[in-house]
């Protein structure tokens, strides 16, 4: 699913910035982004994507805090095995 977003937005990010070369293109491009971004749905749709990033982000600190956690503990059990050796 990634991918075909990323396809489909590369492809309009090309065909928008080649689409510059035709003024008139360019104009009526710019027309149908600027109603797209004042739609609800667009709104709606950046809502989502917001959530989902956070969501992405907070499963990461969480996933990175259990690592460290997990490495904390090991490393403190393998520390104090060592320095009972000295």
């Amino acid at each position: 699913m990634r991918l075909r977003f990323g396809f489909f937005a590369g492809f309009a990010t090309g065909y928008y910035l080649g689409a510059m070369a035709g003024r008139e293109r360019y104009q009526q491009l710019n027309r149908l982004i600027g109603r797209a971004k004042r739609s609800d749905a667009m709104d709606v749709a950046a809502d989502k994507a917001k959530a989902a990033v956070d969501l992405g982000v907070e499963k990461a600190k969480e996933g990175v805090q259990t690592k460290l956690h997990q490495n904390g503990k090991t490393e403190q059990g393998s520390s104090s095995k060592g320095s009972s050796r000295h």
